[in-house]
């Protein structure tokens, strides 16, 4: 943070151990000085640390100048703990984003001074762990950065030059200083590490883990990808043109013509043209190796996170073997940092404590599911999904013709519907009563008794299409007023402040203390739960189409996000069907007008509870006219993960 602006700093957060630009506590007697009743405490010099750089080499060659790729490595260490030759575990952030966007919640950029050494690390993992006995170790994605190398978004460079860090802490790999001399890590570190980061960073860190890389003992992968195939593709939907490249070109630090091969490669693989999963991106899809992770891994999402979307943590969870932990907020794409600070950190601290310097602390004995229901109420569970969830099959019915219902009897008949790639999602989840052109709309009855979502829902479709293919969207909706946490607002579900608090020690460049923070919420009549999206061609294999022929009936099943929501009594629980989706995809609209058959066609959800029988018509159901469009229309603009 910049040293010019106005501070209005709050209490230091208890076991901080310093205030800002004030030395750490003193040194316990003998043995591990760092290590106090169980846990780790601040004991070293933040100010006096060791900090240096380094140049991991790799195995990989890709940006073809005939030397193995480099990646250029930032350190901070306790000085202390070196000249007691005590050697400590690893925090590790392989990014892609110190040099081109930032890290956190204020952007922070890597900074170093005149001579090339580290100054700042961003965010607060370096202050608040190095006094404690650890070492932070960031890293510069292959082809970001300082390193060599070209960015493939997601592929083995990407995975392997992260890889490659953690085998050289391990003595595996080798690294040179910048004047060519050898940097053994051996000599400083137990080799012990745990990965970390959100989105792009807590991807790598998933990709590492499944490559089953002795060493890493721990992973916490906050709002990260475990498919790229599901970043990027919505079951065979195209969710913006160009990614790749768009990604690649975003983070590169290398001149364009030293990458030119990868990104020529990046827009040939990825095939824009069928939406198809192929060789290009069974690479970059990590659950299928989940098997190989032998580090515990702890996984925190926002549940209505539209960047990063919740398929990518659950298919991920519902995967791993080993000791886990799920954190589950009701923002979207927000760091746990800026929504439950002082939990969070203390959740981290207990967490790597465990892992990395082996203290038998309970936290792996712990419930090991955090999940907030509602603003500000948080519980915590033994599994997720609830157990108590189970598959109930909602049929949809006719209802008065024009709104459908939701539950009891299946329908007769038939509801048609024309593609409008022009319609926006507030106004088609507003006014579920009236005939809205471009889609159909399904309720229940008000729900007598509260129920909850949990689990991954989806929508089975029996569908005629007078084009080959037409893209498909369902979306789930509670209509109902209540305080909710505002997920579609500026900050996904928080409001930054101006008051600060402090997260470890400080130096003059490098400060532990950030903005704080609080949820933002909104009274709304009705909230979207979760969406689905599915082409319809691709209904027999994500790997290849099979057009549709007209006048033939289909079954298309749309599997929606993965959720966890409660829908209180007396709200009323809404289905909306439409085509493509032009604020969360790029549409590739043919057109089509699909004809759904009723008796034919289903919702599942996996629910704890039950939905009352309807009547022989849909409730009406009051809304407040819709909000404009979020996104440009007909466009879907490309986010960086």
């Amino acid at each position: 943070m910049s040293g010019l602006r106005m501070r209005f700093l709050t209490a230091v957060v208890a076991g901080a151990g310093v205030t800002l630009g004030v030395a750490v506590a003193p040194a316990a007697a003998a043995g591990t000085p760092h290590i106090r009743a169980g846990q780790t405490v601040p004991v070293y010099s933040y100010e006096k640390a060791v900090r240096e750089s380094v140049w991991v080499q790799t195995t990989l060659d890709n940006d073809l100048d005939g030397a193995p790729d480099r990646v250029a490595v930032d350190i901070v260490r306790p000085r202390e703990a070196a000249d007691r030759r005590l050697k400590v575990p690893v925090v590790l952030e392989a990014s892609p984003y110190y040099s081109c966007c930032g890290r956190g919640n204020e952007g922070e950029l890597k900074e170093y001074d005149a001579g090339g050494t580290i100054t700042k690390q961003p965010l607060f993992y370096d202050n608040y762990f190095v006094p404690r006995g650890y070492a932070f170790v960031s890293a510069d994605l292959a082809g970001t950065g300082r390193s060599t190398g070209c960015m493939d978004v997601g592929g083995r460079e990407e995975v392997l030059s992260a890889k490659a860090v953690v085998d050289w802490l391990n003595g595996r790999a080798t690294a040179t200083y910048a004047d060519g001399t050898a940097a053994v890590a051996t000599r400083w570190t137990n080799g012990r590490t745990g990965m970390i980061g959100k989105s792009w960073d807590g991807s790598v860190a998933n990709g590492v883990a499944a490559t089953g890389v002795e060493g890493l003992e721990t992973i916490v992968p906050i709002s990260a990808i475990s498919s790229w195939y599901d970043y990027q593709r919505y079951n065979g939907v195209l969710r913006a043109e160009d990614y790749p490249e768009f990604l690649h070109q975003a983070v590169s630090g290398r001149p364009a013509e030293a990458c030119a091969a990868t990104l020529k490669e990046l827009d040939e693989g990825s095939d824009d043209a069928t939406g198809d999963y192929n060789a290009y991106w069974a690479e970059r899809d990590y659950r299928p190796d989940a098997r190989r992770v032998k580090a515990s891994v702890l996984i925190a999402h926002g549940l209505n996170d539209t960047n990063v979307t919740t398929t990518q943590f659950a298919q991920w969870w519902s995967r791993l073997d080993g000791p886990k932990r799920l954190w589950l907020a009701q923002q979207g794409h927000v760091d746990p940092f800026d929504i439950r600070r002082a939990e969070w950190v203390e959740l981290l601290h207990r967490w790597f404590d465990r892992w990395l310097h082996g203290l038998r602390n309970g936290v792996d004995r712990e419930p090991p599911v955090t999940i907030e229901t509602a603003p500000g109420v948080w519980a915590d569970e033994r599994t997720w999904p609830a157990a108590a969830a189970r598959p109930a099959k909602v049929a949809l019915g006719n209802g008065d013709g024009t709104t459908g219902t939701l539950g009891g009897r299946p329908g007769a008949g038939s509801r048609t519907w024309t593609d409008a790639p022009d319609l926006a999602e507030a106004t088609a989840v507003a006014s579920p009563n009236t005939a809205v052109p471009g889609r159909v709309a399904f309720l229940s009855a008000p729900l007598t008794r509260g129920v909850r979502i949990s689990g991954t829902p989806s929508v089975s479709l029996r569908v005629q299409v007078d084009k080959p293919t037409t893209e498909l969207t369902a979306r789930l909706v509670d209509y109902g007023t209540a305080t909710r946490v505002n997920y579609l607002g500026p900050g996904e579900g928080i409001r930054t402040l101006t008051t600060e608090s402090c997260w470890g020690a400080s130096t003059a460049a490098d400060d532990a203390c950030y903005f704080d923070t609080a949820e933002d919420v909104v009274t709304s009549d009705h909230a979207i739960l979760t969406r689905g999206w599915k082409d319809a061609a691709h209904r027999v294999s994500l790997r290849f189409t099979t057009p549709l022929q007209p006048g033939r009936w289909y079954s298309v099943t749309v599997p929606l996000q993965a959720t966890d929501q409660r829908v209180a009594a007396g709200h009323v629980l809404g289905l909306i069907l439409q085509a493509s989706d032009n604020e969360y995809s790029t549409p590739q609209s043919t057109g089509a007008t699909i004809r759904l058959d009723l008796r034919g066609s289903s919702l599942t959800l996996p629910l704890a509870g039950t939905l009352p029988v309807p009547g022989a018509t849909a409730p009406t159901v009051p809304t407040a006219p819709p909000a404009p469009a979020r996104l440009a229309p007909q466009r879907f603009r490309p986010l960086l993960p």
